[in-house]
């Protein structure tokens, strides 16, 4: 994990220039793949998905990378063992500047196609068992009460900031093992990486990406070093035992723990901060919400289906495959858009309407699907219901309170800023 020296900063700044220049051609050809990055979609990308989805199933952009909005065909590519997430040399399918930086983190099984993949999801599954999930409920709810006893009677405060991090960050950190003088480096870290995965754009930024994720790196190699010495009841502690019986390595180690922060953190940062943003954007739900408390759960999944935080992701053919008429060969990509999935007509009624008591249709993909569906998944679903739920119970004047600021990514979909009020309107003076 060394800085970049003349030599690769002058390789990476070539790769940069060359897609942006690549971007922009195919852009301006029409390529609707790479229209995608463009930040004129960033507030709301689901118009030019409707543009890709009227292409037919199955879209091919002039790069030659395939893409699918079909809920049912997202759903069989995640699900199909000859797609995915390792080209033939073994390298990843993220090519490019952002490769360049990824291939100096350590990688985790979201990384891995089986049998990797299995072996170490396996090592870190039982912290996500259902039932040790379930238990940290009341640890969940205390975890908002305090967010939210710090925020109320405060004229403005900012539900990214101020509620929507501190959650996730803590709940993970707990889980982890993260000592409390190191959650703030942790947040940050992963708040970072998160804004890094819709790719590079400057060699600062890569710079940035490389020194975090080696700050990273030594953070969990020293918790490793200490809970092999006095093992506790967390994740880094379990997996510490792993490594010592030789089931993983330490960099393994490292990869898994990495991908536990995004996972836990960044993902459901933005369900928080778009559920709410959709919440209040409909002003008929966020009442309904308020009368019926209850349908929190309800909420969460209609908040995940409606704008997910994870917009799309990406897998690789390892053979030719026939997918809906189309020959996808050997090492061609194909762009699995999870998000147009989650608003696929054919599956879900009226489906850019946001409506929490919606019932039926099959589960959105929020979480992806297959394999690699998220781990932490049920965890998310606790945070968002109890989150909901008690802002519409003690704070149910909630409203915008100032100018949104989003994230530069195009595949995490979130805010960076979300200024709100709970308080009584201003009367207007007469």
């Amino acid at each position: 994990m060394n800085n970049l020296g003349p030599a690769a900063s002058l390789r990476l700044g070539s790769q940069i220039q060359a897609a942006k220049a690549t971007n922009w051609l195919l852009g301006g050809l029409g390529d609707l793949l790479v229209q995608v990055e463009n930040p004129k979609w960033r507030e709301n990308p689901y118009p030019l998905y409707e543009q890709i989805r009227q292409k037919g199933p199955l879209y091919r952009g002039l790069s030659g990378t395939w893409a699918t909005t079909s809920h049912a065909l997202c759903n069989q590519v995640l699900r199909d063992r000859r797609f995915g997430v390792k080209n033939a040399d073994g390298s990843g399918v993220v090519g490019g500047a952002l490769g360049a930086v990824a291939n100096t983190y350590p990688e985790s099984f979201l990384d891995q196609d089986p049998p990797d993949h299995t072996r170490l999801r396996r090592l870190a599954a039982p912290a996500f068992n259902p039932k040790r999930v379930d238990g940290y409920r009341p640890r969940v709810q205390q975890i908002v009460d305090s967010l939210l006893d710090k925020v109320e009677g405060q004229e403005t405060f900012d539900l990214i900031r101020d509620v929507a991090a501190p959650l996730p960050i803590t709940v993970i950190s707990d889980l982890l093992g993260i000592p409390e003088a190191d959650r703030t480096d942790f947040a940050e870290y992963g708040a970072r990486i998160g804004e890094g995965l819709s790719g590079v754009h400057s060699i600062r930024q890569a710079r940035e990406l490389i020194h975090v994720g080696a700050e990273l790196v030594a953070l969990f190699d020293r918790l490793l070093k200490e809970r092999t010495k006095d093992p506790g009841d967390d994740v880094i502690s379990s997996l510490a035992v792993a490594v010592g019986e030789e089931k993983m390595t330490a960099s393994e180690l490292h990869g898994t723990a990495m991908l536990l922060l995004l996972a836990g953190f960044e993902t459901t940062v933005n369900l928080i901060g778009n559920g709410v943003l959709a919440l209040l954007a409909h002003p008929e739900q966020w009442a309904q919400l308020r009368d019926k408390p209850e349908l929190a759960a309800a909420m969460t999944e209609e908040a995940l289906r409606y704008d997910p935080p994870v917009q799309a992701t990406m897998r690789i053919a390892h053979t030719d495959v026939e997918l809906a008429g189309e020959t996808i060969k050997a090492g061609q990509l194909v762009g699995v858009i999870l998000a147009a999935g989650n608003r696929d007509p054919e599956v879900y009624p009226e489906p850019d309407k946001f409506d929490i008591t919606r019932t039926g249709g099959p589960e959105h993909l929020a979480f992806s699907s297959g394999i690699h569906y998220c781990i932490g998944a049920r965890l998310a679903r606790i945070e968002g219901e109890i989150l909901f739920r008690s802002l519409a119970e003690r704070m149910p004047l909630l409203r915008q309170a100032g100018r949104l600021e989003r994230r530069e990514s195009s595949t995490i979909c979130g805010l960076r800023e979300f200024p709100v009020t709970a308080k009584f309107p201003a009367q207007r003076s007469q």
